[in-house]
């Protein structure tokens, strides 16, 4: 499908497209609530916790709350819903060990290696995230991939958060790339595909879930993309 067009630089989202998040922000949490020895049941804490994280990026992304509400307030709305309290002294404690423990497991997506070592040699790679810079810094150096991309664009240095075309315009500049020679692949369909779509880029979204859209290119593994380059 994009073999044919004029492809010369590759953007990837991090979290959730090549790096596991649900699975090490899992292991995460068992470390934290281990050391603070709180007797929290992890599977029904994480049954909540994950959709109301994934609302904090959202409200995070549309500028809605600042880094200190989302980390505070993802915690305290899931220790609601399990009918429990913290202090806010311990609150700020749980997620401050929480990021410090979260790069320290570094998961990938079945396929991610083999299918940055088949691009590597054909295109220039890069990433996009929203992330925290300092997290993702070290999730790329721990999960042993941050050498096959060229320019890292973090929201925090920029300013704005995708899908903000700032952001997108930012990274295309750093790569020294245009949008038509340019592919974007994340998993958010409003973060990462309608904001490269908005600015000119080629998407193409990964997804387990099924998608009536028929503008849209997706795949369902990450070692299917190879088929598409």
């Amino acid at each position: 499908m994009f073999k044919h067009l004029s492809i010369t630089d590759i953007f990837f989202d991090l979290d959730h497209t090549l790096w596991d998040f649900e699975k090490n922000s899992a292991l995460a949490f068992y470390k934290v609530f281990e050391i603070h020895q709180l007797p929290i049941d992890i599977p029904l804490f994480l049954q909540y916790y994950e959709p109301i994280n994934l609302h904090y990026w959202k409200l995070y992304r549309d500028e809605q709350v600042t880094k200190q509400q989302l980390r505070r307030g993802r915690l305290n709305d899931t220790f609601a819903r399990l009918g429990t309290t913290f202090p806010l002294e311990i609150i700020d404690s749980l997620a401050e060990a929480y990021i410090d423990f979260l790069p320290l497991n570094n998961h990938l997506f079945p396929g991610t290696v083999e299918l940055l070592d088949y691009l590597k040699p054909k295109y220039k790679l890069h990433i996009i995230t929203n992330g925290f810079e300092e997290v993702q810094t070290l999730k790329l150096r721990n999960s042993n991939i941050e050498n096959y991309f060229q320019t890292v664009t973090n929201s925090e240095r920029v300013g704005v958060k995708k899908p903000n075309p700032l952001i997108f315009h930012f990274a295309l500049n750093q790569a020294n790339s245009t949008p038509e020679k340019s592919v974007m692949i994340g998993d958010n369909l409003e973060a990462d595909i309608y904001g490269a779509k908005a600015v000119g880029m080629h998407t193409l979204l990964f997804s387990q879930n099924q998608h009536n859209d028929s503008n849209l290119f997706v795949a369902n593994q990450l070692i299917d993309i190879k088929n598409l380059f």
